[in-house]
């Protein structure tokens, strides 16, 4: 894991990604990305690093970015169900490819990934950047 807070300035304090993805080079790309924009973010590799960071409620986290195929017992789709149950109100973008999205979702009979892999990294951002915006709506209680 780590964590990159260095666009942070004293009049503003950037909001906090965690990007959970295995693959390294995946990971290290919208990551920077997303540095890039002007975001904090936090990396883990797989769904024990995310509760790791996910369970330090100190940490103010905006959105998750996770791939649907994570390796271990806990994929991308199991890993959302947890945080829907103990983070309440934190956004969670799931990417991945469409045939593994659709079989997880079928099994699950929950929504499946917002995003088809590979995406634009302008994608996800754009993404982000609405789901902070409809949480932040008034009256809108509501979490993607």
């Amino acid at each position: 894991m780590s964590q990159d807070d260095s666009r942070a300035t004293p009049s503003q304090s950037p909001q906090t990604v965690l990007v959970v993805d295995a693959e390294v080079l995946v990971r290290m790309t919208i990551a920077g990305y997303l540095r890039d924009c002007g975001y904090r973010v936090v990396e883990a590799a797989g769904a024990d690093e995310a509760l790791t960071v996910l369970r330090q409620t100190e940490l103010p986290l905006e959105a998750v970015l996770a791939d649907v195929a994570l390796p271990g017992p806990m994929d991308g789709f199991a890993l959302a169900q947890w945080i829907r149950d103990h983070r309440e109100g934190l956004n969670i973008l799931l990417a991945g490819t469409p045939a593994r999205s659709a079989e997880r979702a079928a099994e699950l009979c929950e929504q499946g990934p917002e995003l088809a892999r590979p995406y634009e990294p302008q994608v996800v951002v754009d993404r982000i950047r609405r789901l902070l915006a409809d949480r932040d709506k008034p009256g809108d209680a509501s979490a993607d």
